[in-house]
């Protein structure tokens, strides 16, 4: 039809995987102009090349993904890491080519996949801001005309005629973009990029995103943050091992994938790689107040969540933190490692446990995310929404109001009662 901006028919993505055979030690640069001089010499006598290498495979990152989005539409893109997303983004946005299928695109692309995408090092801000618009077609006077606008919504005045080399991290996604914003693409392609800034800068850009869509322009959006998707978006596309598992309704999408993979079982065992192996996550399992292997819970009792881990080396300052999502994926709190327990972590298998209190969580279905990182520094692997479990009432206080929304929390706050006349100590 007309009004579809992008068209994705069967897209496949695939990749060459090379696995370090064991024993086999790492190759260094003599090793590559050995094999060099060896290849030319073999060619020389006239000995045929051998084929693909049998310590290699094929990877297809994205299978057979198809749809269709249309103007104006805010779709979310939401999967776990290593569902294709990220692999999707760069083809839409003409970085990557694909190994199969097509897609169709009308108008300019302007995307925000990564801290320093689309920006030179060397040049300045101000010298940015017009490559970018050349790069989206736009010829110099169009971009002065929005040249104050970016400016002003990316805060970074004084460190404008600065090298972008020299700039923070938040200052280049700031920049980045309020320049993917303003430039008027027809679609615009924001990734998790944006949770680099500071809270008030990520409301901004929301709110900046929506008037883009009620402009007539197209948002593609991914995030893991479940509750700024709900909020952000209309649609949502469900990836999952490179394939569209599921797509529709937001809400209904999020609610799905937050709560994937519980089967009531209480207990799981990891097995997908992460990007960062120097922590595994193995297992997570969660008991009720008998030790008992559950998912469901009662609103009286308390919750028990076991975590087993592997460190393959130390790490210095490794945080364990733990969050608790709600149906609508909203965070409700996080917990970490070290406010309960000091001592490093060493080099091995570990069994960490943490208890949520009874009469805490308001009844509802809920989704858990583990991740270990250097605080500020770095994400060493992040596993989200790996089991989710029910908190059932079964006949607290807060049962007469069963329907209604009171809150995601249960607290038992203390209240004191006196007249007019006298006054509360």
């Amino acid at each position: 039809m007309s009004d579809t901006v992008i068209r994705v028919e069967n897209l496949g993505k695939k990749y060459t995987i090379g696995h370090q055979q064991q024993g086999e030690r790492y190759t260094a640069l003599r090793d590559v102009i050995t094999n060099g001089a060896k290849g030319v010499a073999g060619r020389f006598r006239g000995k045929k090349s051998k084929g693909k290498d049998s310590a290699s495979e094929d990877f297809w990152a994205l299978k057979d993904v198809s749809f269709e989005i249309k103007q104006g539409d805010r779709v979310g893109i939401v999967g776990r890491n290593g569902a294709g997303k990220s692999t999707l983004l760069k083809i839409l946005s003409r970085i990557t080519e694909p190994s199969k299928g097509l897609v169709r695109i009308k108008g300019r692309v302007a995307s925000l996949l990564e801290v320093g995408t689309g920006f030179h090092p060397e040049l300045t801000g101000r010298e940015n801001i017009y490559l970018n618009g050349a790069i989206l077609g736009m010829h110099r006077q169009e971009i002065s005309q929005k040249f104050d606008e970016i400016v002003s919504f990316s805060e970074v005045e004084r460190f404008l005629d600065t090298p972008v080399k020299r700039y923070s991290s938040g200052m280049y996604v700031r920049l980045a973009f309020a320049v993917a914003a303003h430039l008027e693409p027809e679609v615009l392609i924001v990734d998790e990029v944006l949770a680099v800034g500071d809270a008030a800068f990520q409301k901004k850009c929301l709110g900046k995103m929506e008037d883009v869509s009620k402009e007539g322009r197209t948002v593609l959006f991914v995030s893991h943050n479940m509750s700024t998707v709900n909020s952000l978006c209309k649609r949502a596309i469900w990836l999952m091992d490179g394939q569209v598992h599921m797509e529709g309704e937001v809400e209904h999408i999020t609610s799905k994938y937050l709560t994937y993979g519980a089967e009531n079982s209480g207990d799981v065992f990891i097995t997908e790689k992460t990007s960062d192996e120097r922590f595994k996550l193995k297992r997570l399992t969660l008991l009720n107040s008998q030790d008992q292997i559950t998912s469901v819970f009662d609103l009286r009792r308390s919750i028990n969540i076991r975590l087993e881990y592997e460190l393959s080396q130390p790490i210095n300052n490794l945080e364990i933190s733990l969050r608790i999502h709600n149906s609508s994926g909203i965070p409700i709190f996080t917990t970490n490692r070290s406010s309960s327990l000091s001592s490093d972590i060493l080099t091995g298998e570990h069994v960490s446990q943490v208890e949520i209190p009874k009469l805490f969580l308001s009844p509802g279905t809920y989704s858990i995310t583990v991740g270990a990182h250097i605080p500020n520094i770095e994400m060493l692997s992040l596993y989200e929404s790996l089991m989710s479990f029910e908190v059932e009432e079964t006949g607290s206080k807060m049962s007469l109001y069963a329907g209604t929304n009171f809150g995601v929390v249960l607290v038992d706050c203390a209240w004191k009662n006196c007249s007019l006349a006298e006054t509360i100590v």
